[in-house]
């Protein structure tokens, strides 16, 4: 077994074909609140790996949990960090739109599934080694909701994501992933819309400081 990363929640270790994530204890916390912190953050982060298997979604396939280690034992993702595949070019060619398309149509499911992911970053989603198709990975901020303004701010991190660290090809890459969003997720025009207030409101905030 070996060690991969670790967080400021959790360590990941690999085991073969499969992905070993051991949430943390927190000594500064009181033990209590601790454990039942980590026990409803597995519990959730497995219920939603579940979920999405239900919705034959892109993402680890969950093997097991335990809410007494405080771990999920999920499949291994072969492939490469989409933020390393984007990084690699410099201008939004075909293939960079189709990959932006597929990455909003993934997000437009999952939104429209009333499933939030938290960090959608490119550090999140691999491009698999064998079908090349983007599989959505760390699941561990998710929530169910079904809150229009939730999946505003999903896309509004994943917007801001973008700027930083793929400033090569933003913002046309971002406007293909929303192209790709409307296509899946019937209330897109909606989530669209408060998209903009959101980040009218990050700029306000900004302007003050």
């Amino acid at each position: 077994m070996i060690k991969i990363a670790q967080g400021a929640e959790a360590v990941l270790h690999q085991d073969k074909e499969s992905i070993i994530k051991e949430r943390l204890r927190k000594n500064y916390r009181h033990p209590h609140l601790d454990q039942s912190l980590r026990k409803f953050r597995t519990r959730r982060e497995a219920k939603i790996l579940g979920r999405l298997q239900e919705l034959q979604f892109p993402a680890p396939h969950l093997q097991e949990f335990s809410d007494k280690r405080m771990s999920i034992v999920m499949d291994f993702i072969p492939g490469e960090q989409l933020k390393d595949v984007l990084k690699q070019t410099e201008m939004v060619t075909d293939h960079i739109q189709n990959l932006a398309q597929e990455m909003g149509e993934r997000i437009g499911q999952l939104h429209a599934g009333d499933i939030i992911h938290g960090d959608l970053t490119t550090s999140n989603m691999i491009q698999h080694m064998i079908t090349e198709k983007i599989t959505f990975i760390d699941f561990g901020l998710s929530q169910f909701s079904d809150k229009v303004e939730d999946k505003a701010v999903d896309l509004s991190l994943l917007d801001r994501a973008l700027a930083t660290s793929h400033s090569q090809l933003y913002p046309l890459f971002f406007d293909q992933v929303l192209e790709g969003y409307t296509k899946t997720n019937p209330d897109a025009g909606k989530v669209l819309e408060r998209l903009e207030q959101v980040k009218r409101r990050g700029r306000n905030k900004k302007q003050i400081i």
